[in-house]
């Protein structure tokens, strides 16, 4: 017997159909995705639902549906004028300002954490600040993170992850007017790790976001950014580079949501893999509302295969629902080196090894040399070149 009562957060894949008759239909659009900040408004997790159905979910049941130590945990900050870090409480107006979790993970970290993490921004003067998350140990936890910039600051935050960690978080972060912030999000975390992160962002109106991931390290590194451009000219770069070794699952899932007029957005995700079992996993959708005139967007992927026994999934999605609007596309490859390249190298007397080190530096390091810190960008470069001495 087909039910006719509305579904239930359990069944929050699903919404009624627009027939009256009581049925129901997948959601179609990213933005009518069920969102809640409470763990319990969530089925377990099987691994056969749309958000997951690409991920190793055996690998860390325990983050999306056990226990969590949800307490402080040591940070190390770099001393820097016009960067503050604090902790504040779950009652902070700021918490749940800039997004609200759509699965189980990020909404089992929600509901534990103690206190949250802030990072204050604030004037217009060019500055860096590294946080640094290590020693969190082996047993499972939650985090929440809160970067916020005043209207017109700027600023480069590191949010830094080393050592062992089981971790699930959620890192909101609100850009204000005329702001102009970029964000690093480093994952260097030991082989045995695992990580999932939720990252949620507001920008506010003629506001500049770049956000940059980098996942190098951990045995499961699972980071969702969501991008909201929530006022008029607001902008963000998503730019990600990862490198998955033998047995390693690296995994991005990227929304942009242009919901005002004249946005732009453009994300760039780069990834190489090498050995038996390396996977990544990258999905990019962009949804352009119907107020959105004037959007300017494009996403792309890119993975180069090193070895066999790897499997890249690249999923574009690009939504539009408006005609008005002044360029959208997306783009996907995966492959293996160019033998022209290689044999343009070799000619010139490079052997094959190193000719192959140099097509695989230069794919990645277009990411590397965005971020604007050449300190960070020469310690990164020189961990990419550690990673290739293996392939």
């Amino acid at each position: 017997m087909q039910s006719t009562a509305m579904p239930t957060a359990e069944q929050h894949g699903l919404k009624a159909h627009s027939d009256g008759a009581g049925s129901f239909v997948p959601v179609q659009t990213r933005s009518e995705r069920f969102r809640s900040v409470k763990v319990a408004d969530f089925e377990p997790v099987t691994g056969r639902e749309h958000e997951w159905k690409l991920s190793p979910v055996a690998a860390f049941a325990d983050l999306t549906g056990g226990e969590l130590d949800g307490s402080r945990f040591e940070i190390e900050a770099t001393d820097v004028s016009g960067v503050d870090v604090s902790w504040i409480g779950r009652d902070d107006a700021r918490i749940g300002a800039a997004g609200t979790p759509e699965e189980r993970a990020s909404a089992n970290a929600w509901s534990t954490f103690g206190e949250a993490l802030l990072v204050k921004v604030t004037g217009e003067d060019e500055k860096v600040a590294t946080i640094t998350r290590s020693g969190l140990g082996s047993s499972p936890r939650a985090a929440h993170t809160v970067i916020e910039a005043a209207p017109y600051s700027r600023a480069l935050v590191v949010l830094r992850g080393t050592g062992d960690a089981r971790l699930t978080e959620n890192v909101e972060i609100l850009v204000g007017e005329g702001a102009q912030l970029t964000v690093v999000s480093l994952q260097e975390w030991t082989d045995e790790s695992v990580h999932l992160a939720s990252h949620f962002a507001r920008i506010g109106r003629d506001a500049k976001l770049k956000h940059i991931v980098v996942s190098l390290g951990g045995k499961v590194v699972r980071l969702n950014p969501s991008t909201h451009l929530a006022e008029q000219g607001g902008d963000v770069e998503a730019l990600g580079l990862y490198f998955s070794d033998a047995g390693q699952h690296l995994e991005q899932q990227v929304f942009v949501h242009h919901d005002a007029p004249n946005t732009r957005s453009r994300v760039t995700y780069k990834g190489a893999l090498q050995g038996e079992g390396a996977r990544s996993v990258w999905i990019g959708d962009v949804l352009i509302g119907n107020a959105a005139v004037g959007t300017d967007s494009y996403e792309q992927n890119r993975n180069l295969v090193l070895t066999d026994g790897t499997r890249a999934d690249s999923v574009p999605n690009l939504e539009i629902e408006t005609g008005d609007i002044a360029g959208a596309g997306h783009a996907s490859a995966t492959g293996r080196f160019d033998d022209e390249q290689l044999f343009y190298l070799m000619a010139r007397g490079i052997t094959e090894d190193e000719a192959r080190r140099l097509v695989v530096r230069g794919f990645l390091v277009e990411i590397v040399q965005q971020i604007g810190s050449p300190e960070l960008e020469a310690r990164l470069i020189a961990a990419l070149e550690a990673e290739l001495q293996g392939s």
